[in-house]
This record gives C-alpha cells, sequence and structure tokens, in this order.
C-alpha cells in the first residue's frame, strides 16, 4: 500500500512538474519559407507578421524565400521538413488551392501534408485598364470583347496565378475571350499595362492603388463582394452585372503535418495576437489587406472550397500551367 501511494506521489509529481512541448517551445530560431522572390505579397506578410510574433515567441523568426514552379518548390521542402515548429510556410493562393488544378504531380499535397494554421490576410483583385483602352467600364469591356474576340490582352503575373485565373472566370462568366499575356511578376505585367504594351489586367488592389490614384491606370472594376472604401466610386463586379467572379487573392500560414498539438497551439495563439495588433493592421490596410487571422478548422474549410472553385476554372478554360 505505501509502495502504491509512493509510486502515485512519483507519479504526479512527475504530471505537474514535466514542461509540456509547448513551454519550452521555441527555444531556438524559427524559420519561415516564402516559396516566392522577396518582396512580393506573400514575402511582405512574413515580414509584417513575423516581427510582431518574435515579441510573444521570444525567438528570433528568419524568412528565406525558396522560389520556383509557381511556389511549388519551397512548398515541397516544408511538406517534407521535421513538423517540429520550427519550420512554417507563408504562402498564397496559388500554393494552396490553384497548383492543385494546374500541375499533374506537385511535391506537396495542400489538404494532406500541411497543418494549416490560418489565412492571415485578403485582398481583392481590381480590373484595370490602360487609360488609352477605349472601355471605361465593364459593361463597355464585355461589348468590346465580344465584338473582338482573342484581340484584347490581359496581362498577369504568371500562369496560374490569381490575376490570371480571374480573368479567365471573368471570360467564362461573360462569354467573352481575350489573350493571355504572363509576365514574372505583378511589377512587368502592370509597367507593360501602364506603358500600353497591354490592354487591361486583374491585379491585387494593393499593387495598383498608387498607380489608379495617379491616373496611370482606368479602375473598371473591384472583385469584392462590397465596394472598397479607398475607391467608392468602383463598382463591384456584380454591381456591374457580372454574377461569380468575386475573388480574394489570399496569404495564409501553415507547418508540416504532425505538429504536436501544443506547439500548434502555441503558434496559433501567437498568430491570432500579432495579426490582431493595431499596428499590424495599419500596416496591411495601408497596403490594401484587410486581416482575416481564422482558425485552423476555419481554413481547412475554405481551402476545401477553393480548390474546388479554381479546378472547375482550369478545367471549363482547359488552362495549363504554361499557358
Amino acid at each position: 500500500m505505501k509502495a502504491l501511494k509512493l509510486l502515485s506521489a512519483v507519479v504526479l509529481s512527475a504530471a505537474v512538474y514535466a514542461p509540456s512541448y509547448a513551454a519550452g517551445y521555441p527555444e531556438k530560431p524559427v524559420t519561415v519559407i516564402v516559396p516566392f522572390p522577396a518582396g512580393g505579397a506573400s514575402d511582405t506578410t512574413a515580414r509584417v507578421t513575423t516581427q510582431k510574433m518574435q515579441e510573444s515567441l521570444g525567438q528570433p523568426i528568419v524568412v528565406e524565400n525558396k522560389p520556383g514552379a509557381n511556389g511549388s518548390l519551397g512548398a515541397g521542402q516544408v511538406a517534407q521538413a521535421k513538423p517540429d515548429g520550427y519550420t512554417l510556410m507563408v504562402a498564397s493562393i496559388g500554393v494552396y488551392a490553384i497548383n492543385p488544378a494546374l500541375y499533374k504531380s506537385l511535391p506537396y499535397d495542400p489538404t494532406k501534408n500541411f497543418d494549416l494554421l490560418t489565412v492571415a490576410v485578403r485582398t481583392p483583385n481590381v480590373l484595370v485598364a490602360n487609360p488609352s483602352f477605349p472601355a471605361n467600364n465593364v459593361q463597355e469591356l464585355v461589348a468590346y470583347l465580344k465584338k473582338n474576340p482573342e484581340k484584347v490582352t490581359f496581362a498577369s503575373s504568371g500562369a496560374g496565378s490569381s490575376d490570371h485565373l480571374t480573368a479567365a472566370l471573368f471570360w467564362q462568366k461573360t462569354g467573352t475571350t481575350g489573350v493571355h499575356v504572363p509576365y514574372k511578376g505583378g511589377a512587368p505585367a502592370i509597367t507593360d499595362l501602364i506603358g500600353g504594351h497591354a490592354d487591361v489586367s486583374f491585379q491585387n488592389l494593393g499593387a495598383v492603388s498608387n498607380h489608379i490614384k495617379a491616373g496611370k491606370l482606368k479602375l473598371l472594376a473591384i472583385t469584392s463582394d462590397k465596394r472598397n472604401q479607398s475607391f467608392p466610386d468602383a463598382p463591384t463586379l456584380k454591381e456591374a452585372g457580372v454574377e461569380g467572379v468575386e475573388v480574394y487573392s489570399w496569404q495564409a500560414i501553415a507547418a508540416p503535418k504532425g505538429l504536436p498539438a501544443d506547439v500548434k497551439g502555441k503558434l496559433e495563439q501567437s498568430l491570432t495576437a500579432a495579426l490582431n495588433s493595431p499596428d499590424v493592421k495599419t500596416k496591411f490596410n495601408d497596403i490594401g489587406f484587410e486581416v482575416v487571422a481564422n482558425t485552423s478548422g476555419q481554413f481547412s474549410e475554405f481551402l476545401n472550397q477553393e480548390i474546388s472553385r479554381w479546378k472547375t476554372v482550369v478545367e471549363t478554360g482547359k488552362i495549363t500551367a504554361d499557358q
């Protein structure tokens, strides 16, 4: 009996005093993989968010850019990393929801190889045109496209990007066609659009807002579900008569599948606090992003919807990764 009591006391003592995995986590710097070049939306999201997270985690967070294959290269590396909380990924809608429809073979499965932590931010796309383009609103653009099939050029930041797929969805919903012109990033696409070497484009709001304000680009519509406060005169596509093209480009955070529950919980808590802090929200709002900061369960449900949606767009448009 005494031995049993002694054993119980030892077990209880161990349970009370043994630190949990999360209690000591993190004990070294955390690496965040961004599968795109520096300076883009994923990179900005990573750096703004992790700078704040360092305050609660108490360890440096190092952002590493691993671009290649529409983000597949870096995402594949994260999928194969040890699930200990020391490797995270910040990536875009393309990596999570569009690549699975574009590529027959990927080095990762977004629904199986990652612990989804949160959708960090989102931004609508805007339909913009060179100021000299004859259409001044969506109705005029649709009419022009129907009279000039396969003649109007739509610039995008690359094959499979959200702006490319938004254009494809727009064509499908309006019964029109256009010429997709992919660039190696949003910046050169916008430069050519301003220079008159391309006609129209769906671009992230934050990437072109200053050009719109300066009169270098003409704003025809926005892909959000409601008008934007910065451009209250710009109608949503739904208001302009085009249903089913509500599109947000989003950035989300994940980790290799199999995180210890307490480590995952600590990361989620740190992410939520960082994204909802007033200074971080202000930074994101200033560049056209809206903070989402949803739960892992909400992210999982949303991702399944997005994968299904863009798979339909890709299959309907017979879109390939090199188009």
